[in-house]
């Protein structure tokens, strides 16, 4: 069903994701109608398609179609936001110190240029309870604060955070909302309209399993007029304009192949076909009975409680090791295990991702590979 080598042990969906075969046909003869005739395709056939596509999206995501549009990633979506905030000398964006590596790098160019604040707050390991997140993240807020900017999985500890509780209050405080879900959609529910950020980006190359380079950034109504597009093209002061200025600023940024968005409707009909759901949570099952033991094995403890609340089908393991880059091309090389090793605020963790493409064996051949590592080199340290 999936492209995947399948001589290799792939515990690192959460990365990049990976898309079954009847995805990536219909992924294929898009881009095949594309070039028997570009011009037939980009300026009548593809405003139908991605009309359709979008419907589709909207209504997995439980948002309308005006609001938001599609983007090659999150990356491109957080800098659209970024760009158009009107922060200045002193104001505060609050985020935590578990969000994804290119955002913090994003956020740290913004304020050189703006002379605003990022602010990353400790949410300290293990997790005990919701209320701990919530309680350690809010110290973070002042008078200055602006902006909250949080991942609703982060990537590194793969953690779920609360972030419909901090969408609240923030909207009480009169906070601007960003939401980083690239690990959400096809991963845990998702219902914008109850969770109301400000704005929102969620992939759809990962746990929804489309062609790479499909994500989108939601964009509430009252902040659609304010948000520049990151390339000015012809939606800009158009000469047929829609009435969405949004949609004409951020759909039409010149010649791409977009067929990855295209395929939206093929990629949720396999999932409701094929019963997507009851996979995942199977496979989150997985995730959560092999937690403790790897734990156990690596002589560490569980960052949170194994439960569903804080853990979906991906799960991060400290792990005591000097050269984590060298743990990962041993795992790599030597036992065809593609596994993360990542680090953060200066401790390093092991991710493990499960889907329906994963079984318990895989998590053994890792299991039995890391028991040899530790026993015959000094690549793991134990105390």
């Amino acid at each position: 069903m999936f492209l995947l080598n399948p001589e290799r042990v792939f515990l690192n969906h959460g990365s990049f994701g990976a898309c079954p075969k009847p995805i990536f046909e219909n992924y294929q003869n898009f881009q095949r109608e594309l070039e028997s005739d570009p011009v037939e395709f980009i300026q009548k056939k593809y405003s139908d398609y991605l009309a359709k596509a979008k419907s589709a999206l909207a209504s997995f995501i439980h948002c309308q179609k005006e609001d938001f549009v599609f983007t090659p990633n999150p990356t491109v979506a957080i800098n659209t936001v970024m760009r158009s905030l009107n922060l200045g000398e002193g104001d505060e964006i609050l985020t935590t110190n578990h969000e994804y590596g290119a955002m913090d790098r994003t956020w740290h160019f913004f304020c050189k240029k703006s002379g605003a604040k990022y602010i990353r707050q400790n949410i300290n390991l293990p997790i005990t309870s919701k209320e701990q997140i919530l309680e350690e993240f809010w110290k973070g807020y002042s008078s200055k604060t602006k902006v909250i900017f949080l991942n609703q999985i982060s990537s590194t500890t793969a953690l779920i955070f609360p972030v419909k509780e901090i969408c609240n209050k923030a909207r009480q405080l009169g906070l601007i909302t960003i939401i980083d879900g690239a690990h959400v959609p096809g991963h845990i529910d998702l219902n914008i309209t109850q969770l109301n950020p400000d704005f929102y980006t969620g992939t759809l190359h990962k746990w929804m399993l489309a062609p790479k380079g499909s994500s989108f950034l939601y964009v509430k109504k009252e902040f659609q007029s304010q948000i520049d597009p990151l390339v000015v093209s012809w939606g800009y002061e158009s000469l047929a304009p829609s009435e969405s200025q949004f949609l004409d600023y951020h759909e039409y940024q010149g010649t791409n192949d977009h067929s990855a968005y295209l395929c939206t409707p093929k990629v949720i009909a396999f999932l409701e076909e094929n019963n997507w759901k009851e996979k995942a949570t199977v496979a989150k099952e997985l995730v959560l009975q092999n937690y403790a033991r790897f734990c156990n094995l690596l002589g560490s403890q569980p960052i949170a409680p194994i439960t569903a609340e804080f853990i979906g089908q991906m799960a991060s393991v400290p792990i005591q090791t000097k050269k984590p880059e060298v743990l990962k091309e041993v795992l790599l090389e030597r036992y065809n295990i593609q596994v993360p090793i990542m680090q953060l605020n200066g401790n390093v963790y092991l991710r493990y991702s499960i889907n329906a493409y994963n079984s318990q064996s895989d998590l053994d051949v890792l299991y039995q590979a890391l028991q040899e590592i530790i026993q015959e080199t000094d690549l793991i340290q134990l105390d």
